[in-house]
């Protein structure tokens, strides 16, 4: 939008704070370079078109505005004269993408000086060379810091995650060896009793029924209830006294093996009907083998089981075999990262999944997104173990308005009022000295505005902490979803 072009006098621009310390020819330059534009109420610039021009307020009111998501949302609003916004950057000519960053409108009639953002650039290289030089040394440098400090730290949150996973995969894989190794043990002794067994002076028939009772204690075997620690006290009880009473020696052992395996006086009543009484001990026994082994056979399938399914929430995390940007189900990426960050989070802390499983696929760059889920649960660990380390960790997904929310709420201290408009701040950090690089939330604030063009939020009293995601339903029209490979 153009404005109505004015005369420039070098005694008003000079008057503003800006331009307060130049000589009469320099003002006098600008004039002639410049120009003096008058706006009516309404937009002067657009965020993201090319930055052609660099604006200073002489008088009137000026909004300036970031388009969030679907939103405008504004983040200045002011009278004061000698404000400055547009092509601040020109001076670092072609090395960075020269556009306006904000939008700005005007709310009633407002005049600029207006400087071509090429002009700026001259002007301040001739006039300003050494503070051009610490400029653009504190932009790339930042830059630079920026990008190595978070290179480190997805590096430190691969190592957090990468040891939690090793101690997740650790205990099912040594059960898995332990188990193996014990039922290797029992099918030995097993078949050292089947041959006992069979080596005696037993009829074929009884045999036959030791062989039909076998099968059907491994089918009981599969479908044993969980009892509560008095229920298999009292069975375990009951199990006893019928071994002693039958003359079993060490029924105070076998007991427990088949209280676990779901069975009772009644099944031990029917292998008593089925098996001659000179063959019962032996029988017994054998299957207490039997029932063992089931029971281990149980343990090894849950340890792989269990391995497999940390290897899949691994490849989910990673998202290493499927498309960077994708319709992705916000369930399965909080899943796997929960799952992930289970070591992380202990046994003290509850969590809790408020998830909505209605809502539908949205576009989005997995990989990322689950950086911004590890940041942010990272951050509720911390504050929970900051008051003990017991709490409450809810994960909340809905639908608000057009848009997919995604909510981590911790009961820690809370975030202070006088902080809490600086947290995604780069660099800004509570954390002790070594314990955080304040990269966190600004990585995860340029994820879920810049990359996915949504909001990110905190609404916080102590006790009550809500860190808020909110992400659009349907792709922009410079994104392009693919399916998952």
């Amino acid at each position: 939008m153009s404005g109505q072009v004015m005369p420039c006098s070098p005694q008003e621009i000079g008057s503003l704070f800006l331009f307060e310390k130049l000589t009469p020819e320099q003002l006098g330059r600008l004039c002639s370079e410049g120009r003096v534009e008058r706006f009516e109420a309404g937009p002067v610039y657009t965020e993201g078109e090319p930055a052609t021009c660099f604006f200073v307020m002489i008088e009137g009111t000026v909004v300036l505005s970031r388009r969030v998501g679907g939103d405008d949302v504004e983040v200045t609003r002011t009278s004061q004269p000698g404000v400055y916004s547009g092509a601040m950057q020109a001076y670092l000519g072609d090395r960075v993408r020269q556009g306006y960053n904000n939008s700005m409108r005007v709310t009633e009639p407002t005049r600029f000086f207006v400087l071509p953002a090429d002009t700026f650039a001259a002007i301040m290289q001739e006039w300003f060379p050494m503070a051009v030089h610490l400029l653009e040394g504190l932009f790339f440098g930042t830059k630079s810091t920026q990008r190595a400090i978070g290179q480190r730290e997805r590096l430190l949150a691969l190592g957090s995650l990468s040891a939690g996973l090793t101690h997740e995969l650790n205990n099912p894989a040594a059960a898995a060896v332990r188990a193996t190794a014990t039922l290797r043990e029992r099918v030995a002794k097993m078949r050292h009793k089947l041959g006992v067994i069979s080596a005696g002076p037993y009829p074929r028939e009884a045999l036959a029924n030791l062989i039909e009772v076998q099968e059907r204690t491994a089918e009981l075997v599969a479908k044993a209830p969980t009892l509560s620690p008095l229920e298999a006290s009292d069975r375990e009880d009951a199990l006893t006294d019928w071994l002693d009473d039958h003359g079993i020696p060490d029924g105070w052992r076998l007991a427990p093996t088949f209280v676990q395996a779901g069975l009772d006086v009644d099944w031990l009543d029917q292998v008593a009907a089925e098996v001659d009484p000179e063959i019962l001990p032996g029988a017994i026994g054998w299957l207490n083998y039997t029932v063992e082994t089931e029971l281990l056979m149980d343990e090894i399938e849950d340890s792989t089981t269990r391995i497999s399914h940390l290897v899949d929430a691994a490849k989910q995390y990673s998202q290493l075999d499927r498309a960077p940007y994708q319709n992705a189900d916000v369930h399965e990426l909080l899943d796997s990262t929960l799952l992930m960050l289970s070591g992380k989070i202990g046994s003290r802390i509850e969590v809790v999944k408020d998830y909505d499983r209605t809502l539908p696929k949205i576009p989005a760059y997995p990989a990322e997104l689950n950086q911004v889920w590890t940041n942010l649960i990272d951050n509720a660990v911390h504050a929970i173990n900051s008051v003990g380390g017991e709490g409450t960790l809810t994960v909340r997904t809905a639908l608000d308005h057009d848009r997919l929310l995604v909510e981590f709420r911790d009961t820690g201290p809370g975030v202070p009022q006088d902080i809490r408009g600086r947290i995604f701040d780069p660099f800004f950090t509570t954390k002790p000295v070594g314990e955080g690089t304040g990269l966190g939330l600004d990585i995860s604030w340029r994820i879920v505005v810049n990359k996915h063009h949504g909001t990110l939020q905190v609404e916080s009293e102590p006790g009550d902490t809500r860190f808020q995601v909110l992400l659009p339903l349907t792709a922009t029209d410079d994104d392009t979803p693919e399916e998952p490979a």
